[in-house]
């Protein structure tokens, strides 16, 4: 057995709780179970939304954020974990940060300033996890989607081990602690996990992940790697027709997993996190609501029996929520593949 996984199995014997779950990372830093996603509409979010949110989660308890140059709110994010940190709330080191590679920012040269963006805006000295947001290459330029005359998105050659290569200099120079990958099929794994030369392995996968979509062969094959599976939309998705899969039924609305729920007088969404957590799979919820983002993370004061694991498991649909379907046709669009 995988000594990553011989870990997470004795770290459930011990029970993760509120005050610590975070798990090894296969370069031996660690990244806490529970995040939460930080993305919100930059049209619609309210200035000061993200500011507001990760203050009040870190008093909660979360110590693991995820955010991307893209979203537009990274200045507010840092602002909230350095006001945390001035405050005595935290240290530095209590705190997990993950930021994104954008796609205009693929080609080597731009990859080390694309990071130094998002340090500038936190203002923080590193990152803990820096992941390249989709395996995609799109044309470099200040424009963050760019297209042509007829609408149609403008794409770039994409060299994934270069743009890797780039990104294991930034862990060189102490910019970041481990790096990763986002929406990474198999053979695009294989890729980076077979360059010659490798030097740092990606440590984590972050992919949807939830009880209508559990992705067992890409978690088994990650296993096999020694690499985590972060599960974005852990509790499905907005209902946002633009970018969203709506054919796919509301996860928190599904039978088994309200009346689990009810057993242990937990929400679906309680259980459906907790579901990922216990196979080991890291979850990054998204919520600016003060409640939810409190509701949430009580997922650490009870656990499900194996019976309701294989019970949830068996909800698996094979459908995603986050298709992409307007970047389909791009040679590395990674869901063509099946897994």
């Amino acid at each position: 057995m995988h000594s990553q996984v011989r870990e997470l199995l004795s770290l459930f014997a011990m029970n993760p709780s509120a005050e610590s779950h975070s798990i090894p990372l296969s370069d031996g830093n660690r990244i806490p179970l529970l995040g939460l996603g930080t993305y919100g509409d930059p049209r619609t979010t309210p200035k000061g939304t993200a500011l507001e949110c990760v203050k009040l989660a870190i008093d909660v308890g979360y110590r693991h954020f995820d955010g991307a140059l893209v979203y537009f709110n990274e200045h507010e994010v840092g602002q909230a974990i350095r006001e945390k940190i001035a405050d005595g709330s935290v240290r530095r080191q209590d705190i997990f940060y993950c930021g994104k590679l954008w796609n205009t920012f693929h080609s080597p040269e731009l990859v080390r300033p694309a990071l130094e963006r998002t340090l500038e805006a936190l203002k923080l000295d590193y990152l803990d996890l820096y992941i390249v947001e989709l395996p995609i290459a799109f044309k470099p330029g200040n424009d963050f989607y760019p297209k042509d005359g007829d609408g149609n998105y403008i794409y770039h050659h994409t060299d994934l081990c270069a743009t890797w290569e780039a990104l294991e200099a930034c862990k060189d120079a102490g910019l970041v602690k481990s790096l990763g990958v986002s929406n990474f099929n198999r053979r695009q794994l294989e890729l980076l996990l077979n360059k010659p030369g490798l030097r740092h392995k990606p440590v984590s996968n972050q992919v949807e992940c939830h009880p209508y979509f559990t992705q067992p062969k890409l978690l088994e094959f990650c296993r096999q790697h020694n690499i985590v599976i972060v599960g974005y939309c852990p509790l499905g998705s907005s209902r946002d027709a633009s970018w969203v899969n709506v054919k796919c039924p509301p996860l928190l609305e599904d039978e088994l997993l309200v009346s689990i729920g009810k057993k242990y007088n937990k929400s679906s969404a309680q259980v459906a996190l907790r579901f990922n957590v216990q196979r080991g799979v890291v979850v990054i919820p998204k919520s600016f609501s003060p409640e939810r983002i409190k509701h949430n993370f009580h997922i650490f004061d009870f656990s499900l029996t194996e019976e309701e694991m294989k019970a949830i498991e068996a909800l698996n649909k094979n459908i995603r929520f986050v298709e992409l379907l307007m970047w389909s046709d791009h040679p590395e669009y990674p869901f063509h593949d099946e897994y």
